[in-house]
């Protein structure tokens, strides 16, 4: 594993160094499963709106709780290892719970990112932030349609 995968207790500390030299911290999460083109558009999109990007990444547990028995796909470590390598992500956390919430405490963004197909007053998290975006989905991809066409 590298250097982007950060414990939840050592985030403050890492990221109070940013704060300080007044760069902007952008927060997204998500479970991403079978990493995607609509994924990576998505997590570029995210970190152009500031200085570095914090992915909360769901664990394997909290994967199953929302999406179901069947998932995840890739296990968390492996999830993460991927997402590491892409070079608009800072750092990634994982998080066992259902939402972000307590990780969203922790590192107090700039800007909360989520995809658009939620509305602003229901992202979890948005009063910990100082601007809530949402962003575009690219048209056509999704985890869930990419295991029914390997199903079909």
């Amino acid at each position: 594993m590298n250097n982007k995968l950060i414990e939840r207790s050592k985030l403050d500390n890492l990221l109070s160094k940013y704060r300080k030299e007044n760069k902007k911290i952008v927060f997204t999460n998500g479970c991403f499963d079978i990493l995607h083109r609509g994924h990576v558009e998505y997590l570029q999109k995210a970190r152009e709106l500031g200085d570095l990007l914090v992915l909360g990444l769901n664990s394997d547990n909290s994967v199953k709780r929302l999406k179901g028995n069947d998932r995840p796909i890739n296990n968390e470590t492996d999830r993460a290892i991927v997402l590491s390598a892409l070079e608009c992500i800072n750092y990634i956390s994982i998080f066992d719970e259902d939402t972000p919430l307590e990780l969203i405490k922790i590192v107090k963004p700039d800007i909360l990112v989520k995809g658009g197909d939620y509305k602003i007053e229901d992202v979890v998290g948005r009063e910990f932030a100082k601007e809530t975006v949402l962003i575009d989905f690219v048209d056509g991809y999704s985890t869930t349609n990419i295991i029914k066409k390997i199903n079909s």
